[in-house]
């Protein structure tokens, strides 16, 4: 099957929707780690954090398989959102920007728990990067289209600073990236079928400061 035919055989669910569903998945592993084989709508969408209402809508996209008086099969339902998302198998990410901030996420070691694999990073002095010891390889930002392209990668986290990030995310477009995890405060231009998700620390504890009195 082709990359086109992929994009079309997926379910059309809103972007809101996937967002719970991600968090429905890490709860679903938390109770299938604990060896639990059932769970009810109540119950998950409590531990979810969202009314059991809205998780049946949720669910519903992929049918009605529930159990009446039992629930939902943990194993079963965890498979399905895996698929649903893409987290069957791990997903390659590279990383754009290793100085302090990059460097931090290149230690983090939850990416694969959430079904993604940080394949290499990319700087301008990759030198510096290599210096603090990392796991994952560091390249100079020269090598990133070729290794895009041959790896096939989709996804890319971009912590460069404010002056750069428009051309680095135009770089990683035109290589083939569809999704882009932004730690900038800036609003980047993308084509309408590339996904950009905005990580502004500064703007996040602006809302926490708004409700601390």
């Amino acid at each position: 099957m082709d990359e086109e035919s992929e994009k079309q055989d997926k379910l059309d669910i809103p972007k809101k929707a996937v967002y719970r569903l991600s968090l429905y998945r890490r709860c679903l592993q938390k109770l299938s780690d604990n060896a639990q084989s059932t769970v009810s709508s109540t119950t998950l969408a409590r531990i979810a954090g969202v009314k059991p209402t809205q998780l049946r809508r949720d669910l519903a996209y992929f049918g009605q398989f529930g159990i009446r008086g039992l629930g939902y099969p943990v194993a079963g339902l965890l498979g399905i959102i895996r698929e649903a998302l893409g987290r069957e198998h791990l997903q390659p990410v590279i990383l754009v920007g290793a100085g302090n901030l990059g460097s931090a996420l290149l230690r983090y070691q939850g990416f694969q728990k959430g079904g993604f694999e940080v394949v290499a990073a990319f700087d301008t002095c990759p030198e510096a990067a290599r210096a603090s010891e990392l796991e994952i390889p560091v390249h100079h930002s020269s090598e990133l289209n070729d290794f895009i392209v041959d790896k096939g990668v989709k996804i890319a986290i971009v912590c460069v600073p404010k002056s750069a990030v428009q051309e680095v995310v135009n770089q990683l477009v035109a290589s083939g990236i569809q999704g882009i995890l932004n730690f900038s405060s800036v609003v980047l231009e993308v084509p309408q079928d590339v996904i950009v998700n905005n990580v502004d620390l500064a703007l996040e504890l602006e809302h926490l400061g708004y409700f601390i009195k």
